[in-house]
């Protein structure tokens, strides 16, 4: 089996991907814009070969890339980067190479837009918020006398939080259409609501052989843009209703051999039109694993491989390895260095040095979402969860 990797090299936690790849057998072949010197050793024992291009951005490299693997080592029979922001990309190579073991560029809008993501929801059955593609002022008013403010404005097309706003009043309305945005946004009611996800390995009949979710307590978008400590868990066990909601996304979006991220509001309030409170309701989807050291977290949680097990889905369709039985909490919290913290890096580690599975800085790129110092710890009850939580997070 050949294997295109695109961006192998990052996030740097990826080089597991193919490295499991590689352990099973496969011909793993990177395309990246580091150079061969700067990979981690790791990641080069785990490729067959590596082509470096001057720019991930430009398409005409990846097609050179591709075309040389192809004449090299035969036809691709996997495209993947797992990365939000090398979906298009990604897709548009499985179509123009003729590779069938994923998402070609007509399914691209579906997944990428948002506004096009609320029809497939519908389809599920799930319930999302009232919206309207920004244009002029004058209907940005109106759409905010049906639905009062706050109301959330992000593109379209967009990556995580990033350029996603929270308009409390007509004055940040109007700031907001006076910014001169050059990119199609989005604009839709509050909803006051936990996020919660559905994340799972689907095999090529659409059905999933892995499954796990996590709760966001503080919304990615706050902490981005009121810089606050992140903090996000994965769950001991998936509740039946997230379970559910994910299951009738994935029928209904057409999923097949890739991971999920999907997100879910449940409502912290009754919120008519949309349901009660306790309810699910839909947020977005992704089609990729979660970010960062996510993989780590639903490694701690479940007692898996993740890496291992998205790798057996390609080369395998199904899983190699039983379900291990012990659950816990895999948590993260992510610093900001701007802030101050009751308790010092040397303390964290020192009173929960057996729950503390990973910890680290992260890359700028990263770092808006995740936290500048990240913790990463394994949790046996809600509890103590509760207790880790406040106590990283305490700030002076």
């Amino acid at each position: 089996m050949n294997v295109v990797f695109v961006s192998p090299n990052f996030p740097v936690n990826y080089y597991r991907f193919c490295e499991e790849l590689r352990r099973n057998g496969a011909n793993v072949l990177g395309i990246g814009d580091c150079p061969y010197d700067q990979l981690t050793p790791e990641l080069k024992a785990a490729l067959t070969e590596y082509y470096k291009v001057g720019s991930l951005e430009n398409y005409d490299e990846l097609v050179r890339a591709m075309g040389y693997f192809t004449f090299r080592y035969g036809k691709i029979d996997w495209v993947e980067s797992n990365n939000e922001y090398w979906l298009e990309s990604d897709a548009a190579l499985r179509t123009d190479f003729n590779v069938c073991s994923g998402l070609k560029t007509a399914d691209m809008p579906k997944i990428k837009y948002k506004s096009r993501m609320k029809e497939y929801y519908a389809k599920a059955g799930i319930p999302t918020a009232r919206w309207h593609l920004v244009d002029t002022l004058e209907n940005g008013l109106a759409f905010v006398q049906k639905v009062g403010y706050p109301v959330i404005v992000k593109p379209d097309n967009g990556v995580g939080a990033s350029a996603t706003f929270k308009l409390k009043n007509e004055e940040q309305l109007r700031e907001f259409y006076a910014s001169g945005y050059t990119t199609q946004y989005i604009m839709e009611e509050f909803v006051n609501g936990e996020i919660c996800s559905y994340d799972s390995i689907i095999n090529s009949k659409g059905e999933p052989i892995f499954e796990t979710g996590n709760v966001t307590p503080v919304s990615i978008m706050d902490a981005v843009n009121e810089r606050e400590t992140i903090y996000f868990y994965i769950v001991p066990n998936l509740k039946e209703d997230v379970r559910a909601a994910g299951r009738a996304c994935v029928k209904a979006f057409g999923v097949r051999s890739r991971c999920t991220h999907l997100e879910f509001f449940r409502l912290l309030e009754d919120k008519p039109g949309l349901g009660k409170k306790g309810e699910i309701v839909g947020l977005e989807v992704n089609m990729r694993p979660s970010g960062g050291f996510t993989p780590e977290m639903i490694n701690y949680a479940n007692s898996t491989d993740f890496y291992k097990d998205w790798a057996d889905m390609v080369c395998f369709d199904r899983l190699t390895k039983e379900n291990y039985p012990e659950k816990f909490y895999g948590v993260h919290v992510g610093r900001r260095n701007e802030k101050r913290y009751r308790h010092s890096h040397r303390e964290v580690m020192s009173r929960y040095r057996n729950q503390i599975m990973e910890t680290g800085v992260l890359d700028p790129a990263l770092a808006s979402g995740m936290g500048d110092r990240f913790y990463i710890a394994r949790i046996d009850t809600a509890e103590q969860l509760q207790q880790f939580w406040k106590y990283v997070s305490e700030e002076v």
